[in-house]
């Protein structure tokens, strides 16, 4: 009995020397992380797929580094702009690592470490950035244009550690309390100073349309008059020409001329005064005495 427990110990010890060796054979790789392969401290490899992977046992182990994006809000900092005004910056930086072998090597996978750098590189970027524009520019700089500037100059000085700024941004950039009051003051006037000169272009430009409406008023006024006096002419040379026709005999002369007399004669003694001093010789003062005679 003893010879045969004897004779399973052997095969005990090679089960579980299997089992150890297969369970020291593998390892997962999560979704959101990097898995660096390391033998005797050196990494050999870098596995960037999440799934099940292998590795030797014993003589190599694994060393997970996180994918997932980080945030970091940088300390608060004076700036000097391009015509030596002092800002106040304050900022914060979304950062991972894209290369864990180097965030590794350089950076011994602390996310302080790589923080302290990326303060620095934001920092210099910040001061380069900002120190190339005016106060007046930062001030009326678009939000994006900036971001845009301290990121891309960021990772210029980060690129060594295995990381990456994805986005610099500045939460605020304010003047300084004993700035602010000056500062606004002349903003204020400026914009006053803005709106006078368009309120007098738009002045001046109403004056040349009233101006132009003037003119063509009198244009319109002349061309209309003169247009009224050749149609009056017009209507006299026709009138004219229809009396021509209708007394071009002596007869219809005559009692035309009869009729125009008897107007003349009815309208003189029309009102309080009907007194009426005809020359003798006068067709109505001869048709007078011819009816009186009769």
């Amino acid at each position: 009995m003893k010879k045969k427990n004897i004779k399973w110990i052997p095969v005990g010890i090679i089960a579980l020397l299997v089992i150890l060796f297969a369970g020291g054979s593998f390892y997962t790789v999560p979704l959101n992380q990097y898995a660096a392969v390391r033998r005797f401290g050196r990494i050999v490899k870098t596995e960037t797929e999440p799934g099940l992977k292998f590795k030797l046992p014993f003589i190599q182990n694994v060393q997970l580094v996180s994918k997932s994006l980080k945030l970091y809000d940088v300390p608060i900092s004076d700036v000097i702009t391009r015509d030596k005004k002092s800002m106040i910056a304050d900022n914060y930086v979304l950062w991972r690592v894209v290369d864990p072998t180097k965030y590794i090597r350089t950076l011994e996978a602390s996310d302080a470490r790589a923080e302290e750098r990326i303060e620095a590189a934001v920092y210099n970027a910040q001061k380069n950035v900002i120190s190339s524009l005016s106060q007046d520019e930062i001030i009326e700089a678009r939000g994006e244009k900036l971001t845009q500037l301290l990121t891309n100059e960021a990772n210029s000085d980060i690129g060594d550690y295995g990381i990456e700024v994805v986005v610099a941004e500045i939460k605020s950039l304010d003047l300084p309390d004993d700035n602010k009051e000056a500062v606004y003051t002349r903003m204020i006037s400026e914009r006053q100073n803005i709106a006078a000169s368009y309120k007098a272009q738009g002045e001046s430009e109403a004056q040349k349309i009233r101006n132009q409406t003037d003119k063509d008023v009198i244009v319109m006024k002349a061309d209309a008059q003169k247009q009224a006096e050749i149609l009056e002419a017009e209507g006299e040379a026709e009138y004219m020409r229809i009396l021509q026709e209708a007394y071009n005999t002596p007869e219809k002369a005559d009692f035309y001329n009869f009729t125009r007399s008897l107007d003349a004669f009815k309208k003189s003694l029309s009102g309080s005064n009907n007194t009426v001093i005809l020359d003798k010789d006068s067709e109505l003062a001869r048709l007078l005495y011819e009816g009186i005679n009769e």
